[in-house]
């Protein structure tokens, strides 16, 4: 990581290891340039993959069924590590709410 620092090779045993274009920690996908909008759109995808379920799952469209959802099952998936990528969203969501 950074500017400065040289690119190495290494090895395990006698085979050279490839870099790799993108590295996950802590779950968090991020690129060579620490560029996370590849985390941004994958964490949408899911929330919109939980939000299908939810659809196909629950026969009823009340309110008082629907709504405690959201906040349970899609939002965490949408502000996992949001701390990370997005410092301001949380304090503004808190101020939100």
């Amino acid at each position: 990581m950074g500017q400065c620092n040289p690119k190495h090779s290494y090895r395990l045993g006698e085979e050279w290891i490839e870099s790799s274009p993108e590295e996950k920690d802590l779950g968090v996908l991020t690129d060579g340039n620490l560029n996370m909008s590849r985390q941004c759109a994958l964490a949408a995808q899911k929330a919109n993959r939980v939000l299908g379920c939810i659809k196909r799952g629950v026969t009823s469209r009340s309110r008082e069924v629907i709504l405690p959802l959201y906040p349970s099952l899609v939002r965490p998936h949408l502000e996992y590590c949001v701390q990370l990528w997005g410092p301001q969203y949380r304090r503004d969501m808190e101020l939100l709410e």
